[in-house]
């Protein structure tokens, strides 16, 4: 099949217009100059009724690593400089970019910050803007957010690895459904992130994968472990995270606790024995071998332009057509393109298929880093412009940068500040149809520690699990919802809604009597693979002799010994107790009706306690 009938077949899936095919080059990144700003805009080829637009090129944006929105539509972009080199001094900085006009185009910018060593990742709130620059995690005071420091930049973590190469370092940001700042970390340059003086011997290991951080309680943790270069993370309205991978599989569902592939021989997680694998049915890329070797053929064209990807995107806004909503989007680094990866429920987790290219580019040096939608719904595109591998190992130039912006029709320009807004008008936003409205309600009511009571009625309402889940977040985040009322919801119709309270039980303490005994009886008939395999994430955060009852009852559920996700963390929930408690671990294996977890249980037995316990 050829590449244009591969397009037309595809577009023809999704009900719109095939692509204009692009001859993929011989060879990667080799052109001597990029295409103008304006003319690689121009000649980027999207599906009939999208358009591309420069929204900030060169020399007003360089080095453009990252970028986040404000509550005014403003883009705060991370400038990386420095790239590649790690000691290059602080000229990584922080600019910031608005479209005051709504024509689609900056017309204003502000330096904000230009004393960074190492920038990879910016977010906005709480009274100020968080940045990643390994081997510091800094928090910059701007209780306005006019684009003015109050104050000096804050040390909160230190400990982020930066020694093994140039990337595959702690990364991006974004603000989760549940209040917490994520980040993306790669496997290489492990990390002992801590608070500034903490002993290395009192300091977590991570070694890559998916972080958060809690804004108020300003406590870390790891949320999972694995992959090779996650850039990016997102969520769907159900609040499944997902991250894109840079090298190899590119997809992965987020589940808290969880391993992934590949493990690459590192001390985390040594006897989790099997990591989750991809999402994907399918690869971006044709030889798996030497990833690599079939850059620039035909056939790696047809299968989505190479095995490199960055800046992961859940579309839920509301400019683009209804097909779009709720897939994944994701830059393809060496494909100089947009990949687009369709999203379906399989048991307690999904599957993504190859759709048609969202964008293809014809500027030989277009390397893009991060999406995001904004608040007309358009979604703004980084682009690094440069040679070389990923954004750049060799990076042969830094004067070169570029944000396109790509909309469907012609949006509705919006000018406002969600900041600005009273509580019943931020309570009124939980059902915009654009979720960026949603999510930056959400944070400004976390921030002021509002009571969004209103929010109670849909929380109870006969409303879709998603409109539901929306006021339950908001509940959690301004500590307006009680114990009684989680208890309740463990209870409820939905099996996203009973998922979900089970996870905010275990959140920040250990949840009483009450809820284990639920917890068991629920892992013994809950007919939902959504409801187990958060049971599964929320035994790992419960003591040692909490987990039997619950594990027991779950192991015994030989229906889901096919599931991608459930034995796994099953598994993962029972090691530690299995290393700990003899008796314990032949209870579970006399219980248990999974071949694969039974197996688990004997080697670990067999492998002995880990060393320093009794």
């Amino acid at each position: 099949m050829t590449h244009a009938r591969h397009l037309r077949r595809v577009a023809g899936i999704l009900g719109c217009a095939a692509l204009t095919s692009i001859a993929a080059p011989k060879e990667i990144h080799t052109a001597a100059k990029p295409l103008s700003p304006l003319e690689a805009a121009r000649t980027m080829r999207v599906p009939e009724g999208f358009r591309v637009t420069l929204f900030a090129g060169e020399p007003e944006v360089r080095q453009p690593i990252a970028f986040c929105i404000d509550d005014h539509g403003r883009l705060w972009v991370a400038e990386a400089n420095n790239y590649p080199d790690k000691k290059a001094g602080l000229n990584d900085r922080i600019v910031v970019l608005a479209d005051t006009d709504g024509d689609g185009r900056h017309d204003t910018r502000r330096v904000f910050y230009d004393k960074l060593e190492y920038v990879s990742g910016v977010e906005v709130g709480f009274g100020g803007v968080w940045v990643m620059s390994p081997p510091h995690f800094y928090f910059i005071p701007d209780k306005e957010l006019d684009g003015v420091p109050d104050g000096p930049a804050v040390v909160l973590l230190d400990g982020f690895g930066t020694t093994e190469n140039a990337h595959n370092i702690a990364n991006g940001f974004a603000w989760g459904p549940d209040g917490w700042l994520y980040g993306t970390h790669g496997r290489t340059n492990w990390s002992l992130p801590a608070k500034p003086g903490t002993p290395t011997q009192m300091r977590t290991r991570f070694d890559g994968g998916v972080w958060r951080y809690h804004p108020t309680r300003h406590v870390w943790e790891s949320f999972a472990d694995g992959t090779t270069n996650p850039w990016g993370i997102d969520w769907n309205e159900y609040g499944d995270a997902f991250v894109c991978n840079c090298v190899e599989p590119h997809l992965f569902h987020v589940i808290q606790g969880a391993h992934y592939e590949p493990w690459r021989n590192r001390p985390t997680g040594a006897h989790s024995y099997e990591r989750i694998a991809t999402i994907a049915d399918h690869l971006h890329y044709t030889n798996t071998k030497v990833v690599r070797g079939g850059l620039g053929t035909p056939e790696e064209d047809v299968a989505g332009g190479g095995h490199a990807h960055s800046g992961t995107m859940i579309y839920q806004g509301d400019n683009w057509p209804a097909p779009y909503r709720g897939h994944v989007f994701m830059n393809n680094i060496h494909g100089r393109r947009i990949n687009f990866d369709r999203l379906a429920r399989a048991g307690s987790g999904y599957t993504a298929s190859h759709g048609p290219d969202l964008m293809r580019a014809a500027d030989p040096w277009f390397m893009g880093v991060t999406l995001a939608y904004g608040p007309d719904g358009g979604v703004f595109v980084s682009d690094w412009s440069d040679t070389g591998e990923c954004h750049s190992v060799r990076n042969t130039n830094k004067h070169t940068g570029r944000i396109y912006k790509i909309t469907h029709g012609t949006p509705n320009p919006w000018q406002g500040d969600v900041g600005a807004l009273d509580i019943a008008q931020l309570v009124a936003l939980h059902t915009h149809p654009n979720e960026w409205f949603v999510r930056h309600a959400r944070r400004v009511l976390q921030e002021r520690n509002a009571v969004p009571l209103a929010l109670r009625q849909t929380l109870y309402s006969e409303q879709k699990a998603p409109l539901r889940l929306r006021a339950l977040w908001t509940l959690w985040v301004t500590d307006n919802l009680r114990d009684l009322e989680l208890m309740r919801l463990l209870g409820d119709k939905s099996e996203h809604l009973r998922a979900w309270a089970i996870r905010l039980h275990c959140e920040h303490r250990p949840p009483g009597a009450a809820a284990l005994k639920a917890f068991a009886q629920m892992a013994a008939g809950d007919d939902s693979a959504v409801v187990r395999l958060s049971l599964a994430s929320a035994c790992q955060r419960l003591p040692l002799p909490d987990r039997v009852p619950v594990l027991k009852a779950m192991l015994a559920r030989g229906e889901d010994v096919a599931d991608q996700n459930l034995p796994l963390m099953y598994w993962y929930a029972a090691e530690p107790v299995v290393a700990a408690d003899k008796a314990a671990a032949l209870e579970l294996l006399a219980a248990c009706k999974l071949p694969k977890v039974r197996q688990f249980i004997t080697r670990r037995l067999a492998a002995g306690r880990p060393a320093g316990n009794p």
